[in-house]
């Protein structure tokens, strides 16, 4: 297909109203790429307000035999939101209301095209906050972050996504709307199908509303910064700290490289000589709050430990912060290239992940550089490479091909919270065995009989060549 049908082009803007098709090829770009710097071009794009016309417009494309790939602001790395050159892209940027704040109840409901800091935003007068909060917050959609079970730094006290909603209204791939869960913490009524579409990244149904789990805003918080003289250290100290009672609110990890650059492009004050760092967090009442901050650090101090000091004062904290959150495009002037990958493997072996990190960047003979979510297991490994040299570029898949094996080896995942889209697509049938992605394609046709929504992302084809 080169162009979407001319009958299914009417009924589409007679669905949609003035403004919600478009198929000008210049507006059509924008929507074809995310943030893996893939790109497609869509036949169409299509801007629905309520979800009667998505409900209408699937049942439209099903019709046609049309896929759709659904999407929010396109910030994710693995092409999940790419369009094949046959698709219809369904934006939901004009479904992006708060529907309803209810603090006595301690949730919102809202549409998948809110971002999410304007949720925050919403959300700070009620002294209430959802806790997911990726580096792309600011710019990111609700949707987008259910589409890939979201997480971010404070995901290793008060969950990612997937433990922050109670329910969702979606429409399957058979058009058919669908609602899964309720306004409470507790219940069990039936299958919990609300959490298999969280980090299904729209292969099941599209997802039109939410309904959200908040949390109160902790009076008060306190950053630690523990400096170490190598990653062994430091990752040692993740598992002490996740071992003992206090949950850090978080607990994130940088190798030397990334305090270099936290420093000298982030404008963080830090030491010289860090050979890594630990950026530790706690939260909660004043009354339990030294407590605390005593636990945690003692459990950071150890072998390795060079010091361990509180943020001076706030400013102090926000710019350690603000440089963390930098990090990823600072990288770029390490090396014109860069491989980013979001493993995650169980805390108490972090370190042996870190190490055979290290051993990957000296076999491979490229900069490895590393920071994350370390009290999830979860971290961010960067292989610095020229993409122009053909050489580089060769020792930057095997680098990448043997972190993916350990990763396997040592039972984690290929993905922590970026999601498989289309780049790690593969890689499943490498981590799952074939009797549980069989089930997994069962399951996609149960939601969409037709193979029509974001087909060739998540799962990788079947050993008969299916879908």
């Amino acid at each position: 297909m080169t162009e979407l049908p001319a009958v299914l082009a009417d009924e589409l803007r007679t669905l949609l109203g003035p403004g919600g098709l478009l198929v000008d090829e210049s507006e059509r770009l924008v929507y074809g790429y995310d943030n893996s710097r893939r790109q497609g071009l869509p036949l169409a794009v299509a801007l629905p307000t309520d979800a009667a016309q998505v409900q209408a417009l699937v049942g439209l494309c099903r019709d046609h035999g049309l896929p759709l790939v659904a999407r929010g602001r396109g910030t994710n790395t693995t092409g999940a939101t790419v369009p094949g050159e046959d698709a219809l892209v369904v934006s939901f940027e004009r479904m992006d209301q708060v529907l309803a704040i209810r603090p006595g109840d301690r949730v919102a409901v809202v549409q998948p095209g809110l971002l999410n800091g304007d949720l925050q935003a919403a959300l700070a007068p009620h002294g209430l906050f959802w806790p997911p909060d990726p580096t792309s917050a600011n710019f990111s959609t609700i949707g987008g972050n259910l589409a890939c079970n979201a997480g971010g730094p404070r995901a290793v006290k008060y969950g990612a996504t997937r433990d922050n909603v109670l329910a969702l209204k979606a429409v399957t791939g058979a058009g058919a709307l669908v609602e899964f869960g309720a306004a409470t913490t507790k219940g069990a009524s039936g299958y919990d199908l609300s959490r298999l579409l969280i980090g299904s990244e729209g292969t099941l149904a599209l997802i039109v509303e939410a309904t959200l789990k908040l949390t109160p805003l902790a009076p008060q918080r306190l950053a630690l910064r523990a400096i170490y003289a190598d990653v062994e250290a430091a990752a040692a100290a993740v598992a002490r700290l996740m071992a003992q009672p206090v949950t850090p609110s978080m607990l994130e990890f940088m190798d030397g490289d990334c305090v270099r650059l936290a420093r000298d492009v982030g404008g963080a004050e830090l030491p010289a000589d860090a050979g890594a760092l630990l950026m530790i967090e706690a939260d909660g009442d004043e009354a339990v709050l030294d407590a605390a901050v005593a636990a945690l650090r003692q459990a950071a101090g150890g072998e390795g430990c060079l010091s361990v000091e509180a943020a001076p004062d706030e400013a102090a904290r926000t710019r350690l912060w603000a440089a963390r959150k930098a990090l990823s495009p600072a990288l770029r002037t390490l090396a014109p290239g860069k491989i980013n990958e979001d493993v995650v493997v169980p805390v108490s072996r972090l370190p042996a992940l870190v190490a055979a990190v290290r051993t990957a960047a000296g076999l491979h003979a490229l900069p490895i550089v590393c920071f994350g979510h370390a009290g999830n297991g979860n971290l961010h490994v960067n292989i610095l490479y020229d993409p122009a040299d053909a050489d580089q570029a060769r020792r930057a898949d095997a680098a990448l091909e043997t972190i993916f094996d350990t990763v396997i080896a040592l039972g984690g995942q290929v993905s922590g919270e970026h999601g498989i889209g289309l780049v790690k697509r593969e890689l499943l049938a490498r981590s799952l065995d074939q009797a549980t992605l069989g089930l997994m394609r069962a399951i996609k046709s149960q939601f969409d009989p037709a193979g029509i929504l974001n087909p060739g992302k998540v799962l990788p084809a079947s050993p008969e060549g299916q879908p």
